[in-house]
């Protein structure tokens, strides 16, 4: 199983197959798929596509590359292909993920306490 997990994350680009890691792992594909599920948590072609969509949010979050680029990087022929599926995983397209990521916080002041004065000479409600 180590073999496959380090194929995947040495060469997350490369058009895995669920064959092609059960061999990497000695066994067949169906023994390869049963296993990698039960110690993974999730079958072998979901893993990858979880991790080549972590990859990407970071690339994203660390860098300036176009988002075709970035697609490309973590095995998505199709930028189209790549934006539907991290939109699923991030719940936002990849430009908006990083431009999320580059904007500060909102520091927003905590509430005022129960029966505090506010600023307008008016006691908040104590509940």
């Amino acid at each position: 199983m180590s073999a496959a997990l380090r194929a995947i994350h040495g060469d997350p680009a490369r058009p895995w197959t669920v064959e092609g890691l059960g061999r990497r792992a000695g066994l067949s594909r169906a023994a390869f798929a049963r296993r990698f599920t039960r110690l993974v948590g999730r079958p072998p072609l979901a893993y990858l596509t979880w991790w080549r969509l972590t990859l990407a949010a970071r690339l994203l979050r660390g860098g300036d590359a176009p988002v075709h680029t970035v697609a490309r990087q973590v095995g998505y022929a199709s930028p189209y292909a790549f934006t539907h599926a991290f939109k699923r995983q991030y719940g936002v397209p990849p430009g908006a993920y990083r431009t999320a990521a580059a904007r500060p916080p909102e520091i927003r002041p905590p509430p005022p306490a129960r029966g505090a004065v506010t600023g307008r000479g008016r006691t908040a409600p104590a509940g």
